[in-house]
């Protein structure tokens, strides 16, 4: 009984070394579209051009998010 908790301790470690690399990976995707629309809504605050940047770095945050993501995703997989 003692053998078969260590056999699934041992297990379940192992499943969360495989998926650990991939856990951070949607919050990384999301801070990134996050931190770059408030960059776009306080620029439109300060240049008063509302909603051209909010729209403008909305978009390069979804970008860049996305190519990071898909770049890591690509670099785990090997």
């Amino acid at each position: 009984m003692i053998e078969d908790k260590k056999d699934k301790n041992s297990s379940d470690s192992n499943l969360f070394k495989d998926y650990a690399p991939y856990l951070g990976l949607g919050i990384q995707l999301a801070a990134t579209i996050v931190l770059m629309v408030f960059v776009g809504i306080w620029l439109d605050g300060k240049f008063n051009t509302s909603p051209y940047l909010t729209l403008l770095f909305s978009f390069l945050g979804i970008f860049t998010g996305m190519y990071h993501f898909i770049k890591s995703v690509t670099r785990l997989d090997k």
